[in-house]
């Protein structure tokens, strides 16, 4: 039934559901997570760099392993270790 719809458009008016569609091929959605190269394999992350803490998520704590890098599972942030080539 939606697709329907997207066909019929009145006069003089955009066809919202195709210009959706473009709006999502054309243009990534967001910017890529922030990438944060560290020193030591513990880091902390509350989401909140530049923004007020309130506005971040929960504080935790992650541990680097062998692969030289973690993402954070609330934010998508990767924390790099140095000298690891990630």
């Amino acid at each position: 039934m939606l697709l329907r719809q997207d066909r019929h458009c009145v006069k003089g008016t955009t066809n919202t559901l195709s210009r959706a569609r473009q709006l999502l091929t054309d243009k990534p959605m967001s910017n890529p997570p922030e990438t944060i190269t560290v020193h030591t394999t513990r880091v902390s992350c509350d989401g909140a760099t530049g923004i007020a803490p309130a506005l971040g998520h929960p504080r935790v704590w992650l541990e680097i392993d062998e692969k030289g890098y973690i993402e954070c599972g609330y934010c998508d942030r990767r924390f790099v270790l140095e000298g690891t080539g990630h």
